[in-house]
C-alpha cells in the first residue's frame, strides 16, 4: 500500500511539475520589448535559416505586415523587419516558409518575438532557426499573434515569474 501511494505521489509531482514549466515557456506579450540598436556592428557576420510554418487554424492567407528579432542571454540580437511578402503567398495556411537572414552572431537561441501590424490576422505554429555554432532553436506557438507588440517565448530566464 505504501508503494502506491509512494507512486502516485511522485507521479503527481512530475505531472504538476510538466504543467508548472510549459506555463513558463507560453509566448507572452513584452511591451518593454527593444531592438537593440547598439549591436550592429558585426551587423551581417553570421547567417541563420529561419523556418516558420502557418498553422492550419490561421487566416488563409495574411497581408500583415510581420517583423522578427531572436537572440541569447548575452544581448546578441538579430532583427529582420518585415519578412512578409503577400505577393509570393508568404504565410498562407498549413505552410511553411524559409527565409536566409544575417546578424550578429549568437550563443544559443534562447527567445525569439514575432511583430505583427495589419488586419488579417496570423497564427503561426512554431518557428525554427538555425545558426552557425549554435543548437537549431525551436520556438512553438500554436496562438494568434496580437497585433503592434512583440509577442513570443523568451527561454532566456527560465525561472521568471512573469507570465
Amino acid at each position: 500500500m505504501t508503494k502506491a501511494v509512494c507512486l502516485v505521489a511522485l507521479f503527481a509531482l512530475i505531472f504538476v511539475s510538466s504543467e508548472s514549466r510549459s506555463i513558463i515557456q507560453k509566448p507572452q506579450l513584452n511591451p518593454n520589448f527593444k531592438i537593440n540598436t547598439t549591436n550592429h556592428k558585426n551587423a551581417r557576420t553570421c547567417s541563420f535559416t529561419v523556418e516558420i510554418t502557418t498553422s492550419c487554424s490561421s487566416t488563409q492567407y495574411t497581408r500583415d505586415q510581420i517583423s522578427l528579432a531572436f537572440g541569447d542571454a548575452y544581448g546578441n540580437q538579430v532583427y529582420a523587419p518585415r519578412i512578409d511578402d503577400p505577393s509570393t503567398r508568404t504565410f498562407e495556411r498549413c505552410s511553411s516558409d524559409t527565409f536566409e537572414i544575417y546578424g550578429p552572431c549568437t550563443y544559443q537561441i534562447c527567445y525569439l518575438y514575432l511583430y505583427r501590424s495589419g488586419y488579417d490576422g496570423w497564427m503561426p505554429e512554431r518557428v525554427d532557426v538555425y545558426g552557425y555554432n549554435t543548437r537549431a532553436a525551436s520556438f512553438v506557438f500554436n496562438v494568434w499573434i496580437p497585433a503592434n507588440v512583440w509577442y513570443g517565448p523568451d527561454y532566456c530566464y527560465p525561472y521568471s515569474t512573469t507570465v
